[in-house]
């Protein structure tokens, strides 16, 4: 059996009471780390993670002279970021393979809009940290992490270490999945939970496509519904996009 969803009424089923095609509320507030060159505080519905760039004057080995920079992302979530507390990693003494993954992914996400020469041969981490999880949490890091990288971006500029932007445009990414039938636009952790197929879409603002990571948790979905998620995710990440650059000021 092949899913193929519907559209949702003007209430929707959805828990939130929101339209299929309705964002949680998103804010995303800057400089929220008083001592990192970029930050933010970026929040979409009940998920809120902290993130901030730092800036070091040196590359890994295997950039060494290459007059490329790298940039780079490291990811945790807060013992009680979920219903139920979660040991700390750095106490198991080892990364979890979701960990590992997402901020695998934000880190590609990033560089995806970065020209590394323009860089030079300099790293920007930026660090990524859950303090609440509702659903979406590495959405969320990646488009909180691209205002923390410009702002970090800036201020190097202004310091005059970068003759050029090295930015060449914004990420930000979404979930979209299919609840009850029906397609819907970034969801939380009540309908994550129990959703027939989800996604997570990471575009950039020219229209591009960075990653798309979609999985059927029930039957198989058909193209024309991954058609009407990507519809959904576009639609999604523009008003992100607004958002990021309203928090840029």
């Amino acid at each position: 059996m092949t899913t193929n969803p519907t559209s949702a009424p003007a209430s929707g089923p959805r828990p939130s009471g929101r339209t299929a095609d309705a964002l949680r509320p998103v804010s995303i507030t800057p400089g929220f780390a008083r001592h990192a060159e970029g930050s933010c505080l970026i929040r979409v519905g009940g998920t809120e993670v902290l993130c901030a760039a730092s800036v070091e004057a040196r590359v890994p080995p295997f950039l060494r002279n290459s007059g490329q920079g790298w940039v780079t992302a490291e990811y945790g979530m807060l013992p009680r970021a979920t219903h139920t507390r979660g040991d700390r990693e750095a106490a198991r003494g080892k990364q979890s393979g979701r960990t590992q993954e997402i901020q695998r992914l934000i880190g590609r996400s990033l560089r995806a809009v970065v020209d590394r020469r323009a860089l030079g041969e300099m790293t920007i981490t930026l660090d990524c940290d859950v303090l609440n999880a509702d659903g979406g949490t590495r959405c969320a890091a990646i488009t909180g992490a691209w205002v923390a990288l410009a702002l970090a971006v800036r201020r190097l500029r202004q310091m005059n270490v970068l003759a050029a932007d090295p930015l060449r445009g914004q990420v930000a990414a979404v979930s979209c999945g299919i609840v009850g039938g029906i397609a819907v636009l970034d969801l939380d952790y009540a309908e994550d939970s129990g959703a027939d197929a989800d996604g997570n879409f990471v575009l950039t603002d020219d229209g591009g496509i960075v990653e798309i990571q979609a999985t059927a948790e029930q039957a198989p979905f058909s193209e024309a519904a991954f058609t009407s998620l990507l519809a959904y995710a576009r639609a999604g990440t523009a008003q992100l996009f607004a958002a990021q650059r309203a928090a840029l000021g």
